[in-house]
């Protein structure tokens, strides 16, 4: 069940990334996103693991896949500071109603 947890985030967080870079003017397409989705989802298991669950991890964890938005985008610090900042609102909205959809397994 934690595989197909993990695939099941890791398309939706694709498809969300995608959409908000292409509102955003971004040019890159899908697999961008993809690999931004896969980073973001590495990078946050490995500062978990490190440091645990808290506000420092989430923090070191954001500064990484901040920087990993700026690399795959080839933007400024500034537009990918906003499509994180776009992202982090957009999936805090999708994750509200998500989890209340009827569990099909």
């Amino acid at each position: 069940m934690g595989i197909l947890s993990f695939l099941i985030g890791l398309v939706i967080s694709t498809f969300l990334i995608y959409v908000v870079t292409k509102l955003l003017g971004e040019k890159e397409g899908f697999k961008t996103a993809f690999f931004a989705a896969l980073l973001g989802s590495i990078m946050f298991g490995i500062v978990s693991y490190i440091f645990g669950n808290g506000v420092f991890a989430a923090a070191i964890g954001g500064i990484i896949w901040l920087i990993s938005l700026k690399w795959l985008y080839s933007t400024g610090w500034l537009k990918a500071i906003l499509i994180a900042v776009v992202i982090w609102i957009v999936v805090s909205i999708v994750g509200i109603f998500l989890p209340t959809f009827p569990n099909p397994f």
